[in-house]
């Protein structure tokens, strides 16, 4: 069921590339914004009783055989709508005016020059960069409206119709290359929505754990712990609204960093944690298995084994609680209405149909950044928070080839080296995610006078927003010498340390 909130502003999706960004830049704005497919029916629409409306981009024609076109009822809901460059076309198309093939396909920077500064561009200057990316152009403006700011090669990019609250720009406000798309974002939310911007981490704390109380009721309530931010903050907002009715399942399953199951059981104590030692049945199960598809099948049906034993152990258990998050439940959901399965991101996929457990996902909502506001706003600790993501399989994905205990040590103790010196150089937080790979090879040395025939290991580290696009960290060549020293002298076995310089596209960020 969906939540209601005082305010939203709800998106309806065309299929850009940049619809999950709108719905971040006007969170930034401390409202809440949902996303939706174009064709939800209107009804629904009145029932979420939206302060606003935002159509997105897409990649479609107006006039294609199979364009996304929405009910055009939207437009005589008597809220705010604001359309982005496709979301443009469509009211131009929609409410009679003209859009036309553009003869020249305008795509990256252009200068707007404002015409009218009355609401939409309010306090902005005359003239400023902005982006653009189109193929057809409005040439005719709808009955009502006029122009607000044209471009060289548009000479329409902005529209209003005041009467009707109804809005457009051919540009796209929401990407960094519109240096001030934020201000106008603001002035269609704050000024011309009225949204006075209450949705804060500490205020999604306090209604998340009166919904929790709401729907767990007096029922019991278990979490796969992982350590990781979601899982953490999950456990912390549930733990807070139901008490020691939650109960937290870590599961060591030998394929951690080094320490890291002592840093969980201290960390998390405090929420009624139960410690399973599974290392030995992971590493049996694995024995021998060096393909990368092989490997994540036998740790996520040992993994629900495991967890579904130790929940039968507790005893009666009615709800199972999931860090899924926003990015995760948007996945599920294509352009032209929702797909058949959700996505299973989660660690215990699978485990609902199973254990016939009510799912509690107190983070559906939320993008990865706000989860750790959330975090803050929880007093969780910050290095808790601040960790780097790490995958379900754990080491399984980084040890490449056959796992073994005695290799599974070697990748652990490099990796702890490399993730020390990051923060001994105040480098940690300024990376998306780092850590190390052991290879499948030996090669040839020489330490003192003798030869060595020893293991090699990659260095990656790469920057990134989401972890959908990534480019290699630039770290200091003092810093990649001072982790290829320390890893070969105090790790024997390894002799031989690279650092991986490959982007996402094409590469990806783990090896496997």
């Amino acid at each position: 069921m969906t939540q209601l909130h005082d305010e939203t502003i709800l998106i309806l999706d065309f299929g850009s590339q940049y619809t999950q960004l709108i719905a971040r830049r006007v969170r930034e704005q401390q409202v809440y914004c949902e996303i939706i497919p174009f064709n939800t029916s209107i009804e629904t629409i009145i029932k979420r009783n939206p302060k606003g409306l935002i159509l997105s981009g897409g990649p479609s024609s107006v006039y294609a055989e199979d364009a996304p076109i929405p009910d055009k009822r939207i437009f005589d809901l008597n809220i705010p709508v604001l359309g982005i460059c496709y979301g443009l076309q469509l009211i131009g198309f929609l409410l009679d005016g003209e859009v036309d093939r553009a003869a020249r396909r305008e795509f990256g920077h252009a200068r707007l020059t404002v015409d009218d500064f009355q609401d939409l561009f309010k306090d902005l200057p005359d003239e400023f960069d902005v982006w653009m990316s189109h193929g057809d152009h409005l040439t005719a403006l709808p009955s009502g409206f006029e122009r607000l700011g044209h471009t060289e090669n548009a000479e329409i990019a902005s529209i209003a119709n005041r009467s009707r609250k109804i809005y457009g720009l051919q540009f796209h406000p929401e990407v960094v290359h519109t240096p001030l798309g934020a201000k106008i974002l603001d002035n269609f939310i704050k000024g011309i929505c009225q949204c006075s911007g209450q949705w804060t981490a500490e205020h999604f704390v306090e209604s998340s754990i009166q919904k929790i109380k709401d729907q767990v009721g007096d029922g019991r309530v278990i979490c796969g712990l992982s350590g990781g931010v979601d899982s953490a903050v999950a456990a912390t907002l549930i733990h807070k609204a139901v008490g020691d009715r939650l109960t937290s399942v870590f599961v060591d399953n030998g394929l951690l960093r080094k320490n890291e199951a002592e840093e969980v059981q201290a960390a998390f104590k405090h929420l009624n944690l139960v410690f399973v030692d599974a290392t030995e049945l992971f590493l049996q199960a694995l024995h021998q298995v060096s393909d990368p598809e092989q490997k994540r099948k036998i740790i996520g049906k040992t993994f629900i084994d495991v967890f579904d034993a130790q929940a039968k152990s507790i005893g009666e258990v009615d709800y199972l609680a999931q860090g899924t998050l926003y990015p995760d439940v948007i996945e599920s959901v294509s352009t032209w209405g929702p797909s058949v399965t959700i996505k299973s991101h989660h660690n215990v996929g699978g485990l609902p149909e199973r254990m016939h457990l009510k799912l509690v996902e107190p983070l559906r909502e939320l993008f990865k950044d706000e989860v750790r506001a959330v975090g803050r706003a929880l007093e969780i600790d910050p290095l808790i928070l601040g960790r780097h993501p790490f995958p379900g399989p754990g080491l399984a994905v980084r040890c490449i080839g056959e796992i073994t205990s005695q290799r599974l040590d070697l990748l652990r103790e490099a990796d702890a080296i490399f993730i020390e010196e990051l923060h001994s150089s105040n480098t940690y937080n300024e990376i998306w995610q780092a850590f190390v790979v052991l290879l499948p090879v030996h090669t040839v040395g020489v330490m003192g006078d003798e030869r060595t025939y020893e293991n090699a290991v990659v260095l990656r580290a790469v920057t990134s927003q989401d972890g959908m696009t990534a480019d290699w960290a630039k770290l200091s060549p003092e810093l990649l010498s001072r982790v290829s020293n320390r890893i070969i002298n105090e790790v024997r076995g390894i002799n031989r340390v690279v650092y991986d310089v490959s982007s996402k596209p094409p590469g990806t960020i783990e090896w496997e």
